[in-house]
């Protein structure tokens, strides 16, 4: 199951980000991250733009509701989520492929 930590803010939710990979998609993870593989390599933040794209077309939100909140040099990545309830984003959590 992924992870979604309710903030004040809006929803924190894990990723694991893949930069380099052959396709460009989000499927749900493991170890309570969303695992989201990007063709963009990781280049001056060109690859986190990237993986915040993907997240949005993956949760079916507009990229100005995804922020990158910490690891912006490493694969593993927090993203806060606003605009939606954690309900709401649990349930687009799970309709992406395993």
């Amino acid at each position: 199951m992924i992870e979604i930590e309710q903030t004040s803010e809006g929803a924190v939710i894990q990723v694991k980000a893949l930069p380099g990979s052959r396709t460009n998609e989000v499927r749900s993870g493991q170890n309570g991250m969303l695992k989201v593989s990007v063709t963009q390599i990781p280049e001056k933040g060109k690859a986190n733009k990237a993986v915040q794209g993907q997240l949005a077309k993956g949760l079916r939100l507009r990229n100005s509701q995804i922020q990158l909140i910490s690891g912006e040099t490493n694969p593993f990545k927090r993203f806060l989520i606003t605009g939606v309830t954690v309900e709401e984003l649990r349930d687009r959590v799970n309709l992406l492929p395993d």
